[in-house]
């Protein structure tokens, strides 16, 4: 039996808590942490800034697109902007679950077992075209998204504070490839599409290449990961009115009745929308929500939750499709759901609707 190993984060010596920064604060650090990536990543300013808030909401990210649109560099530039230590792995075939994890290793010199943590002990954890590798090696992952911990040999180890995941999967190729289990996909918090660039922003890519002289493309960090902790607790502190908590309910709801949709979204997806709406009106500077804070990351937050029929997946019907529809015809909030602060300072409110 493997000895009792010592745990590569140890909770009795990480560090205490962030304390939570106010919402002015969180919006203005990351807008700076999307204006450094957005200075990288050239054409993709909306998909980062769901993806940003879906970290500060505490979840994990799915990238699905073709190759070459920038995902991996995505990734590489988020971590290193809000200072988290990052690792790839790039997922084949012939991956193991213990090339994630990590395994023990006996010891010659000691006649003990040592456990040698695997990639997954890091900040931002990329998991790169994850489709590629068997669901039992992509289910070694599910623990980690879901709890922030590790089992091997029977022990478990804990994984640094904040973690989170980034995995990309390429779409449009199926030999060599696995379909991610629907256990798997529902701990993606969002799914995102990055889509091509425009010719002005694909000419900004080509020019920003050209301007640092070399391949590489570098972030230096706008925060540290204690700062991020903080941004992510002071997004846990703002209230959400009762009327927007019932309308992302009705949304996931509306997903499982629909025609097209054998398996709809589960309550973890309502908690989705909720959670990441609410990072999207901090990031907006925001103490409350709105419903089209709910409405932009409904796409993103459901459609990969969706199981649809064989008759609606073989009628080229897409699961993006159905969660619009469901967005189109379910009625929003009878309020403008901004709770207390609505009532206190309604044309502020209507304002910040107006801008939107």
């Amino acid at each position: 039996m493997p000895a009792e190993p010592v745990h590569p984060h140890d909770p009795a010596t990480a560090p205490s808590p962030s304390a939570a920064l106010g919402v002015p604060e969180v919006a203005r650090l990351g807008a700076q942490v999307l204006d450094r990536v957005s200075s990288v990543v050239v054409g993709m300013r909306e998909p980062l800034r769901i993806a940003f808030a879906t970290i500060l909401a505490g979840g994990h990210v799915l990238f699905e697109d073709v190759p070459g649109l920038g995902k991996t560099l995505a990734a590489r530039s988020i971590a290193a902007a809000v200072g988290l230590e990052f690792r790839r792995l790039q997922c084949t075939p012939d991956l193991l679950p213990s090339d994630i994890t990590g395994s023990f290793v006996y010891l010659p010199s000691t006649a003990d077992f040592e456990f040698r943590p695997g990639p997954v002990f890091t900040g931002l954890f990329l998991a790169d075209e994850i489709n590629r590798t068997s669901p039992k090696t992509q289910s070694a992952l599910l623990e980690a998204m879901a709890e922030g911990q590790v089992s091997v040999e029977g022990r478990s180890f804990p994984l640094p504070s904040p973690f989170h995941v980034v995995a990309t999967a390429n779409p449009i190729e199926s030999e060599g490839t696995y379909a991610l289990p629907e256990a798997q996909l529902d701990r993606f918090m969002v799914r995102l599409s990055v889509g091509y660039p425009d010719e002005a922003g694909e000419s900004r890519v080509l020019l920003a290449r050209v301007a640092r002289r070399h391949e590489v493309a570098t972030v230096e960090p706008v925060i540290d990961a204690p700062t991020l902790a903080a941004m992510q607790a002071g997004i846990e502190a703002v209230d959400v009115d009762p009327d927007i908590a019932a309308y992302c309910v009705r949304l996931a709801a509306a997903t499982r009745g629909h025609r097209s949709v054998e398996v709809g979204a589960s309550p973890r997806g309502s908690q989705g929308l909720l959670l990441v709406a609410r990072a999207l009106a901090v990031l907006d500077g925001r103490d409350f929500v709105l419903p089209d804070d709910v409405k932009a990351v409904a796409v993103p937050v459901l459609a990969h939750r969706l199981t649809l029929t064989v008759q609606a997946w073989t009628g080229g019907v897409r699961a993006e499709q159905v969660v619009a529809e469901v967005v189109n015809t379910v009625a929003g909030p009878p309020a403008v759901g901004s709770g207390r602060r609505a009532q206190q300072a309604p044309d502020a409110v209507e304002t910040d609707a107006q801008h939107r």
